[in-house]
């Protein structure tokens, strides 16, 4: 038995380690990657580290990184501004928090305002 395995294939790009798929259709990792939490979004407004320019930060998903990313390319489309994903929290462009509380309340989620 052989200690190696493929992590590139030409027909399918990258190879997730554990399951042999192409990293798009891996299983494996996306059910690893579901934070753990109370399932409560917390939506706060930050200026620090960004030169006065202030972003609204929403955490407390408990979705896998795909659904995420999904989730807040709809939240960046529905404020009309940018935005990104870092470490599972979601930042949008701008104070935001009224438009996304009311949005994400529609959809089910349990929201709370967080911080001034």
């Amino acid at each position: 038995m052989s200690n190696s395995r493929s992590v590139y294939s030409t027909d399918k790009g990258r190879l997730c380690y554990d399951c042999g798929e192409s990293n798009s259709k891996c299983r494996c990792k996306i059910m690893y990657l579901v934070p753990s939490g109370d399932g409560i979004i917390r939506i706060s407004r930050e200026k620090k580290g960004r030169k006065g320019k202030g972003v609204t930060l929403l955490t407390g998903f408990l979705l896998p990184e795909p659904e995420l990313k999904n989730l807040a390319t709809k939240l960046k489309q529905i404020c009309g501004t940018g935005g990104t994903i870092k470490s599972g929290v979601i930042e949008i462009q701008g104070d935001q928090r009224e438009k996304l509380q009311s949005y994400l309340q529609q959809q089910g989620y349990k929201i709370k305002l967080a911080g001034g």
